[in-house]
C-alpha cells in the first residue's frame, strides 16, 4: 500500500496515475477538495481508499505494517500566500509529523520540496544537501521559505544522527507542466495559460525583459513534463537504498519564447507573440534564469532521459488540452 497525500492535486494525481499503470500496489489518496474541478483529477483512478486530511493519522495508525511508503505531495503551493501560521502548519509541521510516523513504523517517505528554495539563483541551483550550503539559500517568498525550512530540518536531523525513515527523499521540483493542473488557477503553468489564446489564433502575451542580458521572451526556466516527475518518484520507490535531497528538473533551461513556439507548433499554427511589461510589484524579484543541476540524481542511478520541451508540450496539447477530456 502506498499513500499519496495531495493525491488529487497536480503532481500528486499524476503520480497516482503512474502507480496505477505500474499495477503492483494498493493506492491510497489523502486530499482536500477546495473546488469540484479537483475531483476530476482522480475520477479515472482505481483507489483502495480515499479520505481527507483530517483523517490522515487515524488511517495511518489503523494500517500500520501495511503501508510501504508515503509520498507527500500535499502543501500550500501558492507563492502569494502570506499567512505564516497556515504555511507552517501545512508545509512544515504536517510533513514533520509524517516523517516521525514513518520513522516510528519503518515506512519510506518521499516528499515535495521546490526549486523556490533557491531564491533568486545567485547561489546556483545545485542540490547540495550540506547544512553549510543550505544556510546560504534565501527563498524569495513564504512558500519557498517553508520548503527550505523543512529541508533544513531534515538534513539537521540526519547530521545529528537522529532516527529517520528507512528511505527518505526530498524532490526540488522546477517548472512543472502537464495535465490535471486546471484547479490551480493563476498558479497553472504558462502552457496552460496561453493555450486557449494560441488555439484561437490570437496573439499570446509574454513578459518583456527588464534585464540587459535577456531579450523579451528570453527569460529562461527549467520546464519539466509532469510525467518525468512521476517517473522519478516511481524510480525512488523501486530503489529503497537511495535517499537524499534531489533536484527534479531536466537540467536544460529554455526560454518562454521557446515554450510559446512549442504550443503554436503543436497546434500547427504560426507563432503570434507580443510582450507586455512585467508588473512592477514583482519586477524586482523576477527570476531570469533557472536550471536544475541533475548530476546528483544521475549519480544516484537515475538514467532515464527527460522529455524535451517540444515533445512534452506537444503531448500536453494534443493528448489533453486540445481534446474534450483534458484530464489524465
Amino acid at each position: 500500500m502506498i499513500v499519496v497525500t495531495g493525491g488529487a492535486g497536480f503532481i500528486g494525481s499524476n503520480i497516482v496515475a503512474a502507480l496505477e499503470d505500474r499495477g503492483d500496489c494498493e493506492i491510497v489518496v489523502c486530499d482536500l477538495f477546495e473546488d469540484s474541478e479537483k475531483q476530476l483529477n482522480i475520477s479515472k483512478r482505481n483507489l483502495a481508499h480515499f479520505f481527507d486530511a483530517n483523517q490522515l493519522f487515524k488511517f495511518l495508525d489503523g494500517h500500520q505494517g501495511q503501508i510501504e511508503a508515503i509520498v507527500h505531495m500535499a502543501a500550500i503551493s501558492s507563492t502569494t500566500t502570506t499567512d505564516v501560521d497556515l504555511i507552517l502548519d501545512s508545509n512544515v509541521r504536517l510533513p514533520l509529523q509524517l516523517w516521525q510516523w514513518c520513522t516510528r513504523y519503518n515506512t519510506r517517505f518521499i516528499y515535495a520540496s521546490s526549486a523556490a528554495t533557491y531564491g533568486d539563483g545567485t547561489q546556483g541551483f545545485v542540490d547540495d544537501e550540506s547544512l553549510a550550503a543550505l544556510s546560504k539559500l534565501k527563498p524569495m517568498n513564504l512558500y519557498g521559505w517553508s520548503k527550505h525550512y523543512f529541508d533544513r530540518l531534515v538534513l539537521q536531523m540526519i547530521a545529528d544522527g537522529d532516527a529517520h525513515p528507512s528511505q527518505w527523499a526530498g524532490l526540488k521540483f522546477f517548472n512543472v507542466y502537464g495535465p490535471n493542473e486546471e484547479h490551480k488557477g493563476p498558479q497553472k503553468s504558462v502552457v496552460s495559460h496561453i493555450f486557449p489564446t494560441a488555439r484561437s489564433g490570437d496573439t499570446v502575451s509574454l513578459f518583456k525583459s527588464h534585464h540587459p542580458d535577456y531579450p523579451d521572451g528570453g527569460q529562461m526556466r527549467d520546464f519539466i513534463w509532469v510525467g518525468d516527475c512521476a517517473d522519478v518518484v516511481l524510480w525512488l520507490l523501486k530503489n529503497p537504498n537511495v535517499s537524499g535531497l534531489f533536484n527534479c528538473g531536466t537540467g536544460k533551461a529554455r526560454t518562454f519564447s521557446d515554450l510559446a513556439d512549442a504550443v503554436f507548433s503543436a497546434l500547427k499554427k504560426n507563432p503570434k507573440i507580443s510582450y507586455r511589461p512585467t508588473p512592477e510589484n514583482i519586477r524586482d524579484r523576477y527570476q531570469y534564469y533557472t536550471e536544475a543541476d541533475v548530476s546528483r540524481l544521475r549519480e544516484a542511478g537515475y538514467t532515464k532521459a527527460f522529455t524535451s520541451l517540444e515533445d512534452g508540450v506537444e503531448q500536453y496539447v494534443c493528448t489533453y488540452l486540445n481534446t474534450n477530456d483534458p484530464y489524465r
